[in-house]
């Protein structure tokens, strides 16, 4: 073999051994079959399974926390896929810890929202940085992603960023969110009784702090 065919080789091995190495880091937090490792606040009616989605249905308001991993996340990648019904309003929070009532006092949200009348729109960090026109429809499913590195969170709809956002040094708490990035746990939304929307295929890496 002749070198460079020789340093080919190498470097598609290598590049193939990486690719692997990385979805080697990424954890599924639903099963597609039960709530296992998830822990719902208020209203545990609010969230069910139906063909390997977790439907939530604000009836009433509802929050459901990943608990299935003792260890709080602090800069990670979650991904997943969505679906929100006409006039749906929901979101993912993160680095926010289980309560048993109320809004999330801590963390971050991701919203979702296409049509709901709350002006704050899909692809937000929820009155941190607020997206007015969704960038994905009613009834169709779309890749969420929220990427947290020390300070710094991007998130991403269907690849495109929505939001890029850095904390500035010396920001405080506010009244409902923690407001400031910390690390903590996963949680979603059941918004309303008119909300309906669909979550699968969660996954999560970890990234160096």
């Amino acid at each position: 073999m002749n070198p460079g065919r020789m340093q080919l080789v190498l470097a598609l091995g290598i590049a193939i051994a990486s690719t692997a190495h990385a979805e080697e880091d990424w954890v599924s937090l639903f099963d597609g079959q039960t709530l296992s490792g998830w822990k719902a606040s208020e209203a545990t009616d609010s969230f069910e399974v139906v063909d390997g989605a977790i439907v939530a249905r604000g009836k009433p308001r509802s929050h459901l926390f990943y608990v299935g991993d003792g260890e709080a996340f602090e800069s990670f990648e979650l991904a997943l896929e969505v679906k929100a019904g006409p006039g749906s309003n929901s979101g993912v929070y993160f680095h926010t810890r289980y309560q048993q009532r109320g809004w999330p006092r801590h963390g971050f949200e991701a919203q979702i929202n296409g049509s709901h009348r709350d002006p704050v729109k899909t692809g937000s960090l929820y009155h941190v940085v607020d997206v007015e026109k969704s960038p994905v429809p009613d009834d169709e499913w779309f890749r969420y992603t929220i990427r947290v590195e020390g300070k710094r969170v991007v998130i991403r709809v269907n690849g495109k960023t929505t939001v890029d956002y850095t904390e500035p040094e010396g920001k405080r708490p506010g009244p409902r969110f923690t407001s400031v990035i910390d690390q903590g746990t996963f949680a979603l939304q059941a918004h309303d009784p008119r909300s309906v929307v669909h979550f699968k295929n969660i996954r999560v890496r970890r990234l160096p702090d």
